[in-house]
């Protein structure tokens, strides 16, 4: 996603106190949802009516998404999301918490949705702790991203289910025929500065 500057004719020079902010996700690490979180601020102060959040990402970790998704939903700005390559596994569920109408997507990218792994490791009972926390995030995180396209609480636990919990990819027509993309394109940022000259 990029960002185009126009200014008037009248205007010799100008200089933003604060440049648009467009926020990238290609990780979900505690480092990457640090950063999330600071640009999500930083936005605020810009003047800037919507945050583009343009996610290119083979996903990463459950816990790192949730506090992404804190940060969304306690914006008191619209969000868009904006899927550039791809949004798989983490990556395809933070799609979904963009604005209805403001989910776009490149048309030849590519978005996967799988459960979410346990990657438990260690004695039985500490695999077993650790399969149910997954079984946990993985309701949980399904039916958030159920609810924000519209769907009933169940319907991508069932789609998995029913694709053996295989992982389910969509190229973006796919994605819009089931509500995750909104629109296939990809936006620009447009920055207009005007003069007014008035007699009154």
């Amino acid at each position: 996603m990029r960002w185009k500057f126009e200014q008037s004719s009248l205007i010799k020079e100008i200089e933003l106190h604060r440049n648009p902010v467009i926020i990238k996700v290609n990780k979900f690490t505690e480092d990457s949802a640090k950063e999330f979180s600071d640009k999500m601020a930083l936005a605020h102060n810009t003047g800037q009516k919507i945050i583009p959040v343009v996610i290119d990402s083979y996903g990463g970790r459950v816990y790192s998404l949730l506090s992404m998704i804190s940060e969304i939903k306690n914006s008191e700005l619209p969000v868009a999301t904006i899927v550039q390559g791809k949004a798989m596994s983490c990556g395809a569920i933070l799609f979904s918490f963009g604005e209805e109408g403001l989910r776009y997507m490149d048309p030849d990218a590519t978005v996967m949705i799988h459960d979410v792994s346990a990657g438990a490791i260690g004695k039985i009972e500490e695999m077993k702790v650790s399969t149910e926390e997954a079984e946990r995030l993985n309701n949980k995180v399904f039916k958030m991203m159920a609810r924000n396209i519209g769907k009933s609480d169940e319907y991508f636990l069932k789609k998995i289910h029913t694709k053996g919990h295989a992982d389910w990819y969509l190229d973006a027509k796919e994605a819009k025929k089931i509500g995750l993309a909104n629109q296939l394109r990809v936006p620009i940022l447009s920055i207009n500065v005007s003069v007014d000259v008035d007699f009154e």
